[in-house]
């Protein structure tokens, strides 16, 4: 690891305004989710190695991701981690807080409404809706349930970034139209469905069943 400063540099070409390859926004998501953690450890300094290790790139990979946005660490120290954090919020582009209205006032609903698991990234759910009637008024951890026919106010008057849907299946289109024409540009779907939205919007969609595909298959190779 080469002697280097703690903050981060600009270097020729100010890669930072430049739109990231999309190997290098997932590698760098990586890290950030390792260093989120680790800070939450108490961990104040991190190897290359120990990046490794944790996300299975490997440390010249990281090194040289890094090096591509500027000086960061300090030979025989590591990363500082809270520096570090930092700098790939700024590269990110998620630097500040973001606002995320949850759908779903279930199991998985409440869960992640009781969850830090968004706020470690600068996400904060401001907003939790349900369809049933039975749901709404009553409160979930911070949260207060809304009815879904709220939905398009909300989007404009809380600053609604993103959309996390913890609905059924049957639901899930009919509720991501409404939040694409209410103007919301990512929604975080952790239904089975495959959403159709347009170009401008971005619809990932989680399944714990495949992130465990996807370990076994490395697990097996």
């Amino acid at each position: 690891m080469s002697a280097t400063e703690d903050q981060p540099q600009d270097v020729d070409g100010d890669p930072q305004t430049e739109r990231l390859a999309l190997g290098v926004a997932a590698r760098l998501s990586r890290y950030l989710q390792v260093l989120t953690q680790a800070r939450k450890m108490g961990k104040t300094t991190i190897s290359s190695k120990e990046l490794a290790e944790y996300t299975q790139v490997n440390s010249t990979q990281i090194r040289r991701d890094l090096s591509g946005f500027g000086r960061f660490g300090k030979r025989g120290v590591g990363y500082a981690v809270d520096g570090l954090v930092e700098a790939i919020r700024e590269i990110l582009r998620t630097a500040g807080q973001h606002n995320i209205a949850l759908f779903g006032a279930g199991n998985l609903g409440t869960a992640i409404a009781t969850s830090d698991m968004f706020a470690d990234h600068g996400f904060r759910v401001v907003a939790l809706f349900d369809a049933d009637a039975s749901k709404v008024g009553t409160v979930v951890g911070p949260h207060t349930v809304r009815s879904a026919d709220d939905l398009e106010a909300a989007v404009v008057s809380d600053e609604i970034v993103v959309a996390v849907l913890a609905v059924p299946s049957e639901a899930a289109q009919e509720l991501a139209d409404r939040l694409v024409a209410a103007g919301v540009k990512i929604i975080f779907n952790y239904s089975e469905t495959l959403l159709q939205v347009p170009p401008d919007v971005t619809a990932h969609t989680s399944s714990p069943a495949i992130d465990l595909l996807y370990a076994l298959y490395f697990y097996l190779a």
